[in-house]
């Protein structure tokens, strides 16, 4: 039998399981030890109590990716637990769920809040916009006069006009952003979720169809931005990416202006901007 030294799998699925209430579950009866019997996890679980058993004492192999999700279920694990039972079980983190979503926390808010002349976006892996400053409502596009479906980078890049036409080089722009969305999907699992949003672009673009059969994928952690902005003028923006640790569907993006002329323009008219 697996010694405890080396058994962290089981371990930790004995921690967890001695945390559970089994009153909670509709388990009764008199224990001698915290928490759910192994049987009752197994049942949970639905999953053999002799295989899980093993589990527990380091016996048997390597668990399924399968099993592991019942058993995360049964112990009623977050999704950092979770996570880490697929670490201990595989060696491997778990297959990206995707989670739709139409907000961030306030306190993600009021971080980009704190960036008064650097535009910021946090977007899904679907492209869609859940989170804006106000340096971004006057020198990208004020998301807040949009309806929830058309603060879509998509949608917006390739059926508005103003935004083909504030672009320097528009295709190359439409090329780049279609290559990152597909990557984006793919990482955080959403490849089902874009496909009536693909559908829908081919049927409605061209020009969006053309580069979404290229198949090309595109890695967009940071770069240079460039806008024919109406009161701005021509400017340049530096951009960088940031994942939002433990939601693989979101993404966080701040441009910054390369030029401090440009800078001062921009926290003015934010000012302007403030109720």
């Amino acid at each position: 039998m697996t010694t405890d030294s080396n058994n962290a799998l089981g371990i930790f699925l004995r921690d967890r399981r001695s945390r559970l209430d089994p009153a909670v579950f509709g388990f009764s009866g008199r224990r001698r030890t915290p928490g759910l019997r192994r049987e009752e996890v197994a049942q949970r679980a639905n999953i053999s109590p002799t295989w899980y058993t093993w589990l527990e004492q380091g016996r048997g192999g390597a668990p399924s990716p399968d099993v592991l999700n019942r058993i995360a279920n049964g112990l009623m694990l977050t999704e950092p637990e979770r996570e880490h039972l697929f670490m201990l079980g595989l060696g491997r983190p778990p297959e990206v769920r995707y989670r739709a979503i139409e907000g961030i926390s306030p306190r993600l808010q009021r971080l980009i809040d704190t960036l008064e002349v650097s535009p910021a976006l946090v977007r899904t892996a679907a492209w869609d916009i859940v989170a804006w400053n106000r340096a971004a409502t006057v020198v990208m596009t004020d998301y807040g006069k949009l309806g929830p479906e058309d603060r879509n980078i998509l949608r917006l890049l390739f059926s508005n006009p103003n935004m083909r036409n504030v672009q320097h080089d528009w295709e190359a722009m439409a090329r780049f952003v279609v290559g990152a969305f597909r990557a984006d999907a793919a990482r955080a699992g959403a490849t089902s979720e874009i496909t009536k949003l693909v559908e829908e672009l081919c049927l409605a673009s061209p020009e969006f169809k053309g580069i979404w059969q290229e198949n090309d994928v595109i890695s967009h952690g940071e770069g240079t931005k460039r806008l024919r902005h109406p009161m701005l003028g021509d400017i340049a923006l530096e951009y960088s990416s940031f994942a939002i640790d433990g939601r693989p569907d979101l993404n966080m993006v701040v441009y910054n202006p390369v030029d401090p002329d440009v800078a001062e323009r921009i926290r003015g008219l934010v000012a302007e901007k403030k109720p």
